[in-house]
């Protein structure tokens, strides 16, 4: 059963920084895709940053420039380095993991809480 843990969420001031971590386990092989989501209270999930197996990446409009997606293909883990945070990016952030064959779908974490509050 394929199961994504993420780690790294809290509370930090306007300006500072966080580092978000998921690991994909019980999975032999890489994901094709992995990437974070968000929600806020009152909004529509949203896209935060996704990363390919070949290290294509992808960003949400509201993210560039101040976030970076990284993955480990060998140890299927992706982080995301959040640097100048604003209170507009408190949510709960979401891993998500798509595999393509034996374990074919789309994968969840269970949420981890961003709060950015001075």
């Amino acid at each position: 059963q394929v199961q994504l843990v993420e780690s790294g969420g809290g509370l930090v001031q306007p300006g500072g920084s966080l580092r978000l971590s998921c690991a994909a386990s019980g999975v032999i092989g890489s994901a094709n895709a992995m990437g974070w989501y968000r929600q806020a209270p009152g909004k529509e999930r949203e896209l935060v940053a996704g990363i390919s197996m070949g290290g294509s990446t992808k960003y949400g409009d509201s993210v560039k420039g101040r976030f970076t997606i990284s993955r480990d293909n060998a140890k299927n883990t992706v982080d995301l380095q959040m640097d100048s945070l604003k209170p507009d990016d408190t949510a709960v952030y979401y891993c998500y993991a798509h595999f393509s064959g034996y374990y074919e779908g789309d994968y969840w974490g269970q949420g981890t809480q961003v709060t950015v509050s001075s």
